[in-house]
């Protein structure tokens, strides 16, 4: 046990908007009932009543700090010199609005605090009302100091002498929740054997649960020589870093529940944190951009009414900017470059950084449970913000090189990269997969998300070159009773050999179905021999997935996503137009597989802007009505634009904001895109758990009359059919009556039968309705040609004809109770004008 006599000790004070949320009564605030003040541990001794805050004693600071003559000198541990005064916190803090949180106790000058051993476990920096437990893992270290912090900046350094099995540890008594740390590593520094141990840098906690400050650009943060990069750079760092933060763990969750929607119920939408708040005007002007601006009624509203059941957020872990970014005046909007696992992206709280962006975090997903959403976190375990090996040192790289990232083999100096992004994490290390799997476990037991979709997730199964469905990675994640019972997405593919691995994933995951994007826009944009293909990926894919047991939900169908044009622009260009991104065009894909309908960018054209809304229209159907979990991208029901940019990863600002002010035309686009989200929730022929019976060649067409293909004639398609090349218009019979599996209490599912035309070739087809086994009559549920002008009847019977306009969706459903007309002869004469629209 090591004793230190301390001159002052005191908090660290919050930022504008976290000392207004300390000095504001927040609604609801109360101590935790769980987890009353420890009042024979609080430095204030007799003078605490345990009632939370309490006035400043005589002499105190407005920080909460008695004042105390003189400066005591401070050993800095292995190698270092005399060290600064410590900073502890003191004042005590208040949590976001609703989280009815207690967060410590006022306390005066400590004068001798104490070092005990502490424990191994858990990693990170554990508060337990008493004091802080601090852990790392080390295996190249030879010696760990902690560095606390105070308001000023001055560092105080504390050796980690305890160590077991590579765990250096300690426990302070009295350390609470806003208190700033880091950690300085010594060990080797030798690149060539995979080592880059350096004191001079000070290091984040890989476990840290929030942290403070950001990453500014400066040489500081390289252990080489910019001019000379043979030479050692050891300048301190501390002044252009972030800094780790205690936390309080503790929050009154109320009773909140996970939703649980089936993952055949579900519709995600795909959004960004700040992307979907910072231009709403329902939202208060200081939470826009931000966790609270997410939970606030008006975003939460437009989620219900919309009919999703999940939002699936852009990357909320910790990141940092790049330093080329910012010399450019851009930033790394999208968050696809973490730094910490643990931690709520510190730029989307609006109650302060210290801390308080975990409550806050806290706060938005009991809203959003409360509305029945579900929230997944899109998460990037593939690789860090640390770069490649001439990177900045500022976390990992300096606490254990070679135990977290993948090496070149005989080249140690170098990292293997199947990101693209400079490095890759070392899949196969013990060290890697107990971080991730831990933070996996505490997003979802302490942060109480739905789900994950993980980025480049082919990284994830290369535990040596290939990528392997049976490694370590999902062994662990399938037996884990937490995870195995969350929702598991993954981006299946990377930018290594071999890395695309759609329909390649285990049982228990889903994934993003790269090739019902493409097929789905080919059709659409009218590429020939597609038809075949088409049919397959709206019936969930089963030449993908049903082979190795898995269901229609396994494939996350979707036409856009953040990557890429926004539906829009995928109506309205044919090339991208990245200029804004001072990358020379280069950057983005230009595999778009987009058409512009005739003209580049924005037009005047009446007819032209139809088209367009009318593809918007046939993609979005296209989506909600397809077997497997569809997935919408924000702003995309509003047809949000980004001017042609295919790649908005540095544009935070109203290029990739989505805009509330709608014109008629997005309104209507709105009100379509509500309709059809509906008819799906309350249609299950819409959204089946298992595959159509039958021949998968294309869908299948079951013997118990599940679903049927015909021609626009009416015919059933043949072979001949299917591989007509130019052939772009179908029908699809979903029979609501031959659903083959029970509800989830075993009773038989009986639902309304559904014909839908498809036409997506440049001519208006006149379909003719079936006859034989069919409902006897139908009406207009959903148009995607709404502008067409017509008053045909409500009700269409069997073998009428219908005109179905070109590049358009027209939904029919079984008329309830009507025995309709008697069924006309096939060659029934002119086809009925298109009257009914369906939004």
């Amino acid at each position: 046990m090591m004793l230190y006599q301390l001159s002052h000790i005191r908090v660290a004070p919050s930022s504008g908007a976290g000392r207004k949320l300390a000095d504001g009564a927040a609604r609801g605030q109360s101590r935790h009932p769980r987890h009353p003040h420890d009042v024979d541990h609080c430095p204030m001794g007799p003078s605490c009543d345990g009632a939370g805050p309490l006035k400043r004693p005589a002499g105190a600071s407005r920080s909460g700090t008695a004042r105390a003559g003189g400066r005591q000198g401070l050993s800095r541990g292995p190698g270092g010199a005399q060290g600064e005064q410590i900073a502890r916190p003191v004042r005590a803090r208040r949590a976001a609005p609703g989280s009815g949180t207690w967060q410590g106790c006022a306390m005066a000058t400590l004068q001798t605090p104490q070092i005990w051993p502490g424990q191994p476990y858990p990693l990170g920096a554990t508060y337990d009302g008493a004091g802080t437990n601090f852990a790392l893992f080390s295996a190249a270290a030879t010696g760990v100091e902690l560095c606390l912090f105070d308001e000023e900046g001055a560092e105080h350094r504390t050796p980690l002498n305890e160590v077991d099995s590579d765990v250096w540890h300690a426990y302070l008594p009295g350390i609470s929740p806003g208190q700033r740390y880091g950690y300085r590593v010594h060990g080797p520094y030798d690149p060539a054997s995979g080592h880059r141990c350096d004191p001079s840098k000070l290091l984040l906690d890989p476990y840290a649960k929030a942290m403070s400050g950001e990453v500014s650009p400066s040489q500081s943060l390289y252990s080489y020589q910019f001019l000379n990069p043979q030479e050692r750079n050891e300048e301190d760092s501390a002044g252009h870093t972030m800094r780790s933060v205690v936390i309080n763990p503790f929050f009154d969750w109320g009773h909140d529940r996970p939703p649980g929607h089936e993952y055949h119920e579900t519709i995600i939408y795909e959004a960004h944190v700040k992307g979907l708040t910072r231009l709403h005007p329902g939202i208060p002007e200081h939470l826009r951009g931000t966790y609270a601006g997410l939970a606030q009624p008006a975003v939460i509203d437009h989620l219900k009414t919309l009919g999703i059941t999940a939002i699936e957020l852009m990357p909320v872990h910790q990141f940092v900017n790049d330093s080329h970014l910012q010399e450019k005046g851009l930033s790394n909007y999208w968050g696809y470059n973490t730094i910490g696992f643990f931690a709520p992206h510190n730029a989307y709280a609006a109650y302060g950084t210290e801390g308080q962006q975990v409550q806050e975090f806290k706060s938005m997903v009991k809203a959003l449970h409360e509305a029945g959403i579900e929230v997944i976190l899109d998460v990037v375990y593939n690789h860090t913000a640390e770069g490649n090996h001439m990177g900045p040192t500022l976390s990992f790289r300096g606490i254990d090189n070679a135990s977290y990232y993948r090496l070149v083999d005989g080249d140690q100096a170098h990292y293997f990269d199947t990101t693209g992004t400079g490095n890759s994490l070392l899949m196969r290390s013990p060290a890697v997969l107990q971080m991730i799997m831990d933070s996996l476990r505490y997003w979802v037991t302490e942060m109480h998300v739905d789900g994950f979709r993980f980025d480049l997730a082919s990284t994830l199964a290369r535990q040596f070159h290939e990528v392997d469905k049976l490694s370590a990675f999902f062994d662990i994640i399938h037996q884990d009773p937490v995870l195995s019972q969350v929702k598991l997405i993954a981006e299946p593919w990377d930018v290594g050999d071999g890395g695309y691995n759609v329909g390649g994933f285990p049982s228990l995951w889903s994934e993003w179905n790269g090739k019902y994007r493409d097929t789905v826009r080919d059709f659409w944009r009218g590429e020939p021999s597609t038809l075949g293909e088409f049919a397959s990926r709206i019936t969930g894919s089963s030449d993908l997935y049903q082979h190795s047991g898995r269901t229609p939900v396994a494939s996350v169908n979707f036409v856009t996503a953040h990557d890429g044009f926004t539906m829009r622009d995928l109506v309205s260009y044919n090339t991208k137009h990245n200029e804004a991104n001072k990358e020379g065009g280069v950057d983005g894909d230009s595999n778009n597989r987009s058409w512009n309908c005739g003209v580049e960018g924005p037009t005047d054209d009446p007819a032209i802007i139809t088209l367009r809304m009318r593809q918007i229209r046939n993609f979005l159907a296209t989506i909600l009505f397809s077997q497997g979990v569809p997935m919408l991208c924000h702003g995309d029901e509003m047809g949000r634009t980004q001017e042609g940019n295919n790649n908005v990863y540095c544009q935070d600002n109203e290029l990739s904001w989505v805009h509330w002010d709608l014109d008629e035309q997005q309104q209507e686009l709105l009100d379509f895109t509500r309709t059809m989200v509906w008819m799906r929730r309350d249609h299950p022929v819409l959204r089946r758990r298992r595959f159509f019976s039958g021949d998968a060649g294309h869908g299948g067409e079951s013997e118990l009359g599940e679903i049927e293909w015909l021609t626009p004639s009416g015919q059933s398609m043949t072979e001949q059919d299917w591989g007509t090349w130019y052939a772009r218009s179908m029908m699809v019979f979903l029979n609501g009556e031959a659903i083959a599996e029970p509800d989830a209490r075993g009773q038989r599912i009986v639902d309304s039968s559904f014909l839908v035309l498809i036409n997506a070739s440049a001519e208006d087809i006149d379909f003719t309705l079936p006859t034989r086994g069919y409902a006897p009559a139908w009406e207009v549920a959903l148009d995607t040609a709404p502008e067409v002008d017509g008053d045909s009847d409500p009700v269409l019977g069997a073998g009428e004809a219908v005109t179905v306009e070109a590049r358009s969706m027209l939904f029919l459903i079984s008329a309830p109770d009507s025995h309709g007309p008697e069924p006309a002869p096939q060659s029934a004469g002119p086809a009925a004008p298109r009257g009914a629209a369906g939004a």
